[in-house]
């Protein structure tokens, strides 16, 4: 990849997921999956979505989150404090359950489908979020890469339900401090480890610029 070139190609992160990935992650939520037989599927994906990108003659690859449930509930597993709770099992817990109702009507797929990490308690990095996924993809190539992981913003506003997380933060801010620093905590390992790029998202941020109801709940 040359500096000098005056655009540079990659992908936005999460892929389409095929059929069998489909089946290995659905079987890996019941429990008819275990952990290794699903990561081994995740990982040929994950040499499919390589191979695809270099015969495409992108210049920054990424792993396509095949490893991952969503693009973000996977971090209960990696951050102490978490629990992921589908929208159904919240609905005892939010601040104004008619909104909370009305936006459930109006999703397209069912509320106990969509799972939410929830914060219930201190939160800490148990272990690093990506760090595997980043070894395994520069396995694969001798390209760029880039690991791209959930943002701030999307966390603390998703993250928090009153009910449950009032027990370990009084408020957004100092949950938000707690999330930073294990963001900035992966961001210097991902770093040290030779990743050439962490793209953080933050999808939720068109809100403030393109809804007036930019204080509602907000579950991806």
């Amino acid at each position: 990849m040359s500096l000098e070139q005056a655009f540079l190609t990659t992908q936005v992160g999460s892929w389409p997921r095929s059929r069998k990935m489909l089946k290995a992650l659905r079987g890996y939520q019941k429990g008819t999956v275990d952990k290794r037989e699903y990561l081994a599927v995740a990982e040929d994906e994950i040499r499919r979505t390589v191979e695809l990108q270099e015969k495409a003659g992108l210049d920054i690859l990424v792993d396509g989150e095949h490893r991952r449930e969503s693009f973000y509930a996977f971090i209960t597993d990696k951050v102490a404090g978490t629990q992921l709770m589908s929208l159904a099992d919240m609905l005892d817990y939010v601040e104004d359950k008619a909104e909370f109702e009305e936006m459930l009507r109006t999703m397209d797929m069912p509320a106990s489908a969509v799972k939410n990490p929830t914060c219930t308690g201190k939160l800490s990095r148990r272990e690093p979020l990506a760090l595997d996924d980043l070894k395994f993809l520069k396995q694969l190539t001798n390209k760029p890469v880039k690991i791209t992981l959930p943002g701030p913003y999307l966390l603390t506003r998703s993250m928090w339900v009153t009910a449950l997380t009032r027990k370990a933060y009084w408020n957004h801010k100092r949950m938000a401090n707690d999330i930073v620093k294990i963001l900035r905590e992966e961001l210097i390992e991902l770093r040290d480890n030779g990743c050439d790029f962490v793209q953080f998202d933050e999808p939720v941020l068109t809100e403030i610029i393109m809804s007036e109801e930019c204080e509602r709940r907000t579950f991806m």
